[in-house]
C-alpha cells in the first residue's frame, strides 16, 4: 500500500508531501488544476521515462519519493529486490526515490540503494495498478487477460509449465541427436578410415614422450661412444698412457735404490697408475651404460615419426591421439547405433508432448469453467452501473500448436456486446468512454478478491456519467476499497462523497509564478468542495444541502 508521496519541483509543484491510508481516497479539483501531475509524479517513481519537461522551470532537478508498506517475505517485490542485490530489513518500509535533472539524465534509489529504472518498472505492477479510460496496459490489454482469468479461478499453471519445459527439452535433445546423426552419416566413410588407422597405430598415453626421451638417450650414446673408445685406446693401448707408466715403473724399480728421489718418483708413478685405473673403470662403466642397439634406435624413431605424422594429419598433439581415437570411435558407434538412440528420443518426445497436451487440456477445461463464473460475476455488476443491455464474455479459444507455451494452449480475451443482438467485440473496441469506464469497474470489482497490486488508482473513470450511474460507480468503488487502498481522480460529486479521505488539487498564482497545491479536506471543506462540484463556481445553499445528502450514506 502507498503510504506517502513526496514531490519536489515537478512541473507546477514546488514542494508537496502527502500521506495516504487504506480505503477510498478521492482527488478532486477544477479542470486543469494539475491532477494529472500527481499521477505523472507517481509514474516517475514507478519507472516511467524521466522527461526533463517534468522539472519545474528554474529548478535544477525534480525528485519524487514514494513510500510503500514493507514487502512481505517471498513476495514478488521482495524477490525482485533480492535478485537485483538490494537489501531490505524485515518490516522496513519500501522507499522508491527518482531524480530527474533539468539538463538530462535520471537516477533511481530503492531504500537509498542505487537502482535502475528497469527495476522500478519490474516492481511497479506489484505496487500500483492505474486504470483509466485509455489505459491499454491494464484490463484493456488482451495479453494480460489469461493471467487475470487464472488469478480469478485460482488456477495453478505450474504443472503445465513443467510439462512444457520437459516437452521442449525432449524436442531439443531429439533435434540435436538428429543433427549429429546427419553430420555423422556424412562423415561415416572418413570415420571408419580414421578409426581403423588409429586402432592399427594403437597410440598409448605418454608413449610419444617416452619414445622421444629414449631416442634422445640413444642418440647421445651414439655420439659419445667413439670418444670413449678413443680415450680407452689412449689409456690402455700398446702405446697408451697406462702402458707407458707401467714400463717406467719397472725401470724405476731397478734403479730406485740408487737415490732417494728415485724412490719418491716411483711412488708417484704408482699413484698415477692407481688413479688411471680408476678412471679407466669409470669410463668402461659409462660406455656400458650408454651402449645402445642401433636396431632399437631405428625402431623407436620409426614409431615416433608415425605417431607425429598421424597427429599432424588430425591436427592434434601426439599425446591427444588416444583421446581422439576414443572420440572418433564413439562417433562411429553413434552412427552405427544412432537409429536406436533417435528412436528412443522420439518416443520420449512423443510421451512428453502427450503429457503436456493432457495437462494443458485440463487447464483449458478449468479455464472454460472459470470463464463462465467470471462472466456471471461481471454481468452481475453491469445492471447497477446502468449497462442492463450489455453482455460480457470471456473467450477461451485454442491456439495453434506452434503457439503453445508454458501458460497452456489457450488464448483468453474479454469481449463485450453493448446492445441486444450486437456481436461480441474486444473490450478495447468499445466506443463510449463512459461505457468503457463502467465495464472496467465491473471487471475490477469481480476480480477484486484475487489480489494484485496493493494500490489501485482510477483516473477519471467516471467521466461522462452522472446521476444514478455515478452513484452506482461510487458505491462500487467504496466496496472495492474495503480492506484495500483505492485512489480515484474524479469530477463526480457522487463518487467524491464516497471517499474516506478527500484531497483537493488547485492552482495558486502569487502574481509571479503559478503553483499546484494539494490540500486534505476536513468534513466542512469536503461539503464545500462537493457543493462546488454540483453547482460550479457559485456555490448555492441548495448545492450545500445536496452535498450533505450525498455525504450522509458515506
Amino acid at each position: 500500500m502507498l503510504t506517502a508521496l513526496s514531490i519536489r519541483d515537478v512541473v507546477l509543484i514546488e514542494a508537496l508531501d502527502l500521506d495516504f491510508g487504506a480505503g477510498l481516497g478521492v482527488l478532486t479539483g477544477e479542470t486543469g488544476a494539475g491532477k494529472s501531475i500527481l499521477l505523472d509524479a507517481l509514474g516517475l517513481a514507478l519507472g516511467a521515462r524521466g522527461e526533463t519537461g517534468l522539472v519545474r522551470q528554474g529548478a535544477a532537478q525534480a525528485m519524487v519519493t514514494a513510500t510503500f508498506d514493507a514487502p512481505a517475505p517471498g513476495s514478488a517485490v521482495a524477490n525482485a529486490m533480492a535478485q537485483n542485490g538490494l537489501e531490505i530489513e524485515p518490516g522496513e518500509p519500501l522507499l522508491i526515490r527518482r531524480i530527474v535533472k533539468a539538463d538530462g539524465g535520471s537516477r533511481a534509489f530503492v531504500n537509498d540503494q542505487p537502482a535502475s529504472a528497469g527495476l522500478l518498472r519490474e516492481l511497479a505492477p506489484s505496487l500500483v495498478e492505474i486504470h483509466g479510460q485509455h489505459d491499454d496496459r491494464g484490463l484493456l490489454n488482451p495479453r494480460g487477460h489469461r493471467a487475470l482469468l487464472d488469478a480469478f479461478a485460482r488456477l495453478d499453471t505450474g504443472a503445465v509449465a513443467i510439462a512444457h519445459r520437459a516437452w521442449r527439452g525432449a524436442e531439443d535433445a531429439l533435434a540435436v541427436a538428429r543433427a549429429e546423426q546427419d553430420a555423422a552419416e556424412r562423415d561415416r566413410e572418413w570415420l571408419e578410415h580414421a578409426v581403423a588407422e588409429l586402432q592399427a597405430l594403437d597410440p598409448q598415453p605418454g608413449e610419444e614422450e617416452a619414445l622421444a626421451e629414449r631416442r634422445a638417450t640413444m642418440q647421445r650414446g651414439e655420439k659419445v661412444a667413439g670418444e670413449l673408445q678413443a680415450i680407452a685406446e689412449l689409456l690402455e693401448g700398446s702405446e697408451g698412457g697406462l702402458s707407458q707408466l707401467r714400463q717406467a715403473a719397472r725401470i724405476l724399480e731397478r734403479v730406485a735404490n740408487q737415490h732417494d728421489a728415485l724412490g719418491d718418483a716411483l711412488a708417484a708413478i704408482d699413484r698415477a697408475l692407481t688413479e688411471g685405473g680408476e678412471a679407466q673403470d669409470r669410463i668402461d662403466a659409462a660406455a656400458e651404460a650408454l651402449a645402445f642397439d642401433p636396431a632399437a634406435l631405428e625402431a623407436d624413431e620409426t614409431r615416433l615419426f608415425e605417431l607425429r605424422a598421424v597427429a599432424r594429419k588430425h591436427r592434434v598433439q601426439p599425446e591427444e591421439l588416444p583421446a581422439l581415437l576414443e572420440t572418433l570411435a564413439t562417433r562411429l558407434a553413434r552412427v552405427e547405433q544412432g537409429g536406436a538412440g533417435i528412436a528412443a528420443l522420439t518416443l520420449a518426445t512423443e510421451a512428453a508432448h502427450a503429457a503436456y497436451r493432457d495437462a494443458a487440456r485440463a487447464l483449458s477445461a478449468a479455464r472454460t469453467e472459470a470463464a463462465t463464473r467470471l462472466d456471471l460475476a461481471v454481468e452481475g455488476e453491469l445492471k447497477p452501473l446502468k449497462l442492463d443491455a450489455a453482455r460480457f464474455r470471456t473467450l477461451v479459444e485454442p491456439l495453434d500448436e506452434s503457439q503453445w507455451s508454458a501458460s497452456g494452449m489457450d488464448r483468453v480475451e474479454f469481449a463485450v456486446s453493448t446492445n441486444p443482438g450486437a456481436p461480441f467485440a474486444p473490450l478495447v473496441k468499445i466506443a463510449s468512454g463512459g461505457e468503457l469506464s463502467r465495464f472496467i469497474l465491473a471487471m475490477k470489482v469481480a476480480l477484486a478478491e484475487e489480489g494484485g497490486a496493493g494500490t489501485l488508482i482510477f483516473d477519471e473513470i467516471d467521466r461522462g456519467v452522472g446521476g444514478a450511474v455515478a452513484s452506482a460507480i461510487g458505491e462500487r468503488l467504496a466496496r472495492l476499497a474495503q480492506g484495500a487502498q483505492l485512489l480515484v481522480v474524479t469530477h463526480s460529486p457522487q463518487v467524491a462523497a464516497r471517499g474516506t479521505a478527500h484531497l483537493l488539487i488547485a492552482k495558486r498564482h502569487d502574481g509571479i509564478v503559478t503553483r499546484t497545491g494539494v490540500t486534505p479536506l476536513d468534513a466542512g471543506q469536503r461539503r464545500e468542495e462537493i457543493a462546488r462540484m454540483l453547482s460550479g463556481a457559485e456555490i448555492t445553499d441548495e448545492a450545500r444541502a445536496q452535498a450533505v445528502r450525498l455525504l450522509e450514506p458515506a
